[in-house]
């Protein structure tokens, strides 16, 4: 089906793919794996057309249909649901052809292939699949406009799985989803009906959803059967298979060289040592796979304090008069291993602010040892690192009475040795810059690390390193994550949040997901009753357009504070791209200095400026979402 042969493309001077061929089959959902920085992301824009090779082709059958997330994600007054629909673009092109067509004979033809792509039950495909990925019925016929990036691109993703392309391709498709919504994709990928090629660092969905792994090795595409751990397998009886072969090979070498060097200068044996020379010669080198390099980093390891480090008794969250979690209850003990589970916008975040003090309680009282330091990690913390520091630096600047030598050690455990952590941090993966954080917010040295979202960003090999690293630090965790092999290897309480409440929840990850899968299931059942319903549900649901409408409008001054805020922090990111463009331009290194010192001021202040303004939007549309969530709006 998909055919790549001797495919060639250097970026930025450096060879990512050399002569590498592979072929994918069709109906196969595949894998793609390797190293971050080998060409993963790369190779799905060179197969979809948005680069080209240098040499060597990428060739599919005609007429076949590519679906990939778009970059950008929906927006203005279409409805999450017209959006999705509109994904479809040859369902979209049939139905305006449709109204207009007066030819019998074509408009037979629209009909039959309408019939033909099962096109009276896209209204229905696109909600179940909007469900799945977390908007109910009423979210649904709102606007894109209404949401946050993160949830828009959720639309996106809607819509390419909706549009069930012949060879879909997915980058990091639960990079803006919870945990629930990871669950629905990982099930709905299993059961898709084409084939996949798909990038993910998610080890559960790598494992989950592939029949075939093609592995990126200096250059090359190495395909294996089966999923991500099969691939392991595989790829380290190769590895031994090898270094057996290479062990032998270099045995026989020093053995045909003893024998040279014996023999060689011996005129009765000149001839024969001449012979084992050129059988030396004609050896051919076996190349051993290069192992990935190892990462590792470990928190630092807190003192002891005395039970409980975080008693609540009755508490409610909220923000400003509008309360997300009510009657909270919740003892933290120092040895505890909690992960939070619950749909994005139910308040998860919201208690972490709460544990991490960085909310106040409305009601009720929240009690914490006088001595407990605290390790807070968010995601959108990343924007806050000064892009023109080196980790050490930047690590200096919060740490200003620390020696240099204690600066170095304590990065050292989060994986930066010199080199990396004398690097611009402009010049960092995302993966190093989440690790970068992680060595900041432990500084420090806390006694509990709430952890949100802290795998994003980070390759297979990191998130390993971060389990073990969680494993093995004495103090508390409170975690959410979208990542269930995280959960799983390190969590050992479980709290829902859900319905404005907290509640432990009894059973494991895999009960959670039988939870959710049966949810699902009751409500595409109550969905079907209601299509089926008679006529007299008319004025029920004009009760409910109306009430969602007043729901909407006490929803009305949080949403446009978050508007205000997003408007602000794309002024402030126009700001910081133009004075980049402008620190781009090669003569500005060979004019006066005093122009490019002005410019560095503009970009630190300006960057300051975007933190504080990221972060006042980030706030405000959590207030606006989990509000909205729990009105049900």
């Amino acid at each position: 089906m998909l055919h790549i042969n001797d495919l060639t493309f250097r970026f930025g001077g450096r060879v990512l793919f050399d002569h590498a061929t592979a072929v994918v089959s069709k109906g196969h959902r595949v894998a793609l794996v390797g190293r971050n920085g080998t060409g993963k992301s790369t190779l799905l824009k060179l197969i979809f057309g948005l680069l080209q090779s240098d040499d060597g082709a990428v060739t599919l059958p005609v007429g076949m249909r590519m679906g990939m997330v778009a970059q950008e994600a929906p927006s203005g007054p279409i409805t999450l649901i017209d959006a999705v629909l509109a994904a479809d673009k040859e369902r979209t092109a049939l139905l305006a052809e449709a109204e207009t067509a007066t030819d019998p004979i074509r408009i037979g033809e629209i009909h039959n292939r309408l019939a033909d792509i099962d096109a009276h039950s896209a209204p229905a495909r696109a909600a179940q699949v909007l469900s799945g990925l977390g908007f109910d019925a009423e979210a649904q016929q709102r606007p894109c406009s209404d949401f946050s990036g993160g949830w828009r691109m959720r639309v996106a993703l809607a819509g390419v799985l909706f549009s069930r392309p012949d060879l879909l391709l997915l980058d990091e498709p639960t990079n803006h989803l919870d945990l629930e919504a990871t669950i629905w994709l990982e099930g709905y990928l299993k059961n898709y009906p084409h084939t996949i090629l798909m990038v993910s660092h998610d080890r559960e969905l790598l494992n989950a959803v592939p029949t075939t792994t093609i592995h990126i090795d200096n250059g090359k595409l190495v395909t294996y059967s089966g999923n991500y751990d099969s691939f392991l397998r595989q790829r380290r009886a190769n590895q031994e298979r090898l270094q057996s072969m290479a062990a032998k090979q270099e045995a026989r070498r020093k053995h045909m060289m003893a024998y040279v060097d014996r023999f060689r200068f011996k005129a009765s044996k000149a001839r024969q040592a001449q012979s084992r020379l050129k059988a030396l010669e004609k050896l051919e080198t076996i190349t051993l796979m290069e192992d990935d390099a190892e990462v590792v980093f470990n928190f630092p390891p807190p003192d002891e304090l005395a039970p409980p480090i975080i008693a609540l008794e009755g508490v409610t969250i909220g923000y400003g008069d509008t309360p997300i979690l009510k009657r909270v209850n919740l003892r933290i003990d120092m040895e505890d291993r909690i992960a939070l589970l619950g749909a994005n916008g139910n308040g998860k975040s919201t208690l972490v602010k709460l544990l991490a003090g960085r909310l106040q309680p409305m009601v009720g009282e929240m009690r914490r040892s006088s001595k407990l330091r605290i390790g807070y990690f968010a995601q959108h913390q990343s924007e806050e690192l000064d892009l023109s520091l080196t980790p050490i630096q930047q690590t200096q600047r919060i740490m200003p009475l620390a020696l240099e030598e204690k600066v170095r050690a304590h990065l050292g455990r989060f994986g930066f040795q010199q080199s990396k952590a004398e690097t611009k941090i402009a010049d960092l993966s995302g993966g190093e810059k989440a690790r970068l954080l992680l060595a900041l917010m432990s500084r420090e040295i806390p006694h509990i690390l709430m952890l949100d979202e802290p795998t994003n960003h980070l390759d297979i090999d990191s998130r390993e390193a971060l389990i073990e690293a969680i494993n093995d630090f004495p103090g508390a965790v409170i975690l959410i994550s979208h990542d269930p092999h995280l959960i799983e290897l390190t969590a050992d309480r479980l709290l829902l949040v859900a319905n404005g409440t907290v509640q432990p929840y009894d059973g494991d990850l895999d009960d959670y997901r039988r939870f959710l899968l049966d949810r699902a299931k009751a409500e595409r059942a109550v969905a079907k009753a209601n299509a089926l319903g008679d006529r007299d549900t008319g004025p029920n649901k004009k009760d409910q357009r109306r009430a969602a409408a007043e729901s909407r409008a006490a929803l009305a001054p949080l949403k446009r504070k978050a508007t205000d805020a997003e408007a602000l922090v794309n002024k402030l990111t126009e700001e910081k791209r133009k004075i980049e463009a402008k620190m781009a331009d090669p003569a500005l290194y060979t004019g006066p200095a005093d122009k490019l010192t002005k410019l560095q001021i503009d970009l630190g202040t300006v960057d300051k400026k975007l933190a504080s303004a990221e972060e006042t939007w980030l706030e405000a549309l959590e207030a606006y979402e989990t509000a909205a969530a729990e009105a049900g709006a």
